[in-house]
């Protein structure tokens, strides 16, 4: 009967799988508008002394009476990625490139974000590599733009989606490839709790997707060792 069952599973065609569409507003524009109603910052400082009772604490006693202030400024570095463009950081690029005309490839980018489900931190390296039509976008700006999405609250697999959409969209290359390597400290200090264990994700576009050498010579590059 097993056998049977591995052999109709065998037997039936794949559907064909097609990269989900993201939303143009996710990658091409600040998460926050100006005029977008937000409780004040005296209404998420009480918020936070709320958390502290519930948790058991005397948000009263004096090592907690600040707490709630920087908590807030906290939130206000972690999470400045909603105020940010990711548009307008790959809106300057560069047309001296000697007709340069393979990948450009950025590799160890550190990044930390916060996982939306449960607030906690996850962070890693992310690689980006694109292949440029003519003109490029300067190094660093790969950088802050992954850093613009991982100060949101993110999911792996978003946060990739989101970097490579944004670098097609925008600088409209011939292919682009992102892969992300992270630790969930959502998985590494609560629930199973296994310490060191790391979640890989990626997203082609372009010659990276319909070539398999390309992708095949982007992670031999990648997993170069440094020099």
């Amino acid at each position: 009967m097993v056998d049977a069952l591995i052999k109709s599973l065998n037997t039936r065609k794949a559907p064909e799988v097609r990269p989900a569409e993201l939303d143009p507003a996710e990658f091409l524009a600040a998460a926050v508008r100006a005029d977008q109603p937000r409780p004040s910052r005296a209404e998420a400082e009480q918020a936070v002394h709320t958390l502290l009772s519930y948790i058991g604490e005397n948000p009263d006693r004096e090592g907690l009476l600040d707490t709630p202030r920087r908590v807030v400024e906290a939130f206000d570095e972690l999470y400045q990625g909603y105020h940010q463009c990711p548009a307008e950081v790959l809106d300057r690029t560069f047309g001296e490139t000697a007709g340069y005309d393979d990948f450009v490839l950025v590799r160890d980018i550190e990044f930390t974000s916060q996982c939306e489900h449960h607030m906690m931190p996850f962070y890693g390296r992310a690689h980006i590599a694109y292949t440029p039509v003519e003109r490029v976008v300067g190094l660093s700006k790969l950088a802050r733009l992954t850093d613009i999405f991982a100060r949101r609250l993110q999911t792996q697999e978003h946060l990739t989606a989101q970097i490579a959409a944004a670098i097609d969209e925008v600088l409209k290359p011939r292919g682009v490839a992102v892969l992300i390597e992270a630790e969930h400290t959502c998985m590494s200090v609560r629930g199973v709790a296994k310490h060191g264990a790391m979640t890989f994700t990626s997203r082609y576009t372009g010659m990276f997707r319909d070539n398999p050498a390309e992708q095949s010579r982007f992670l031999t590059m990648v997993r170069a060792p440094q020099r």
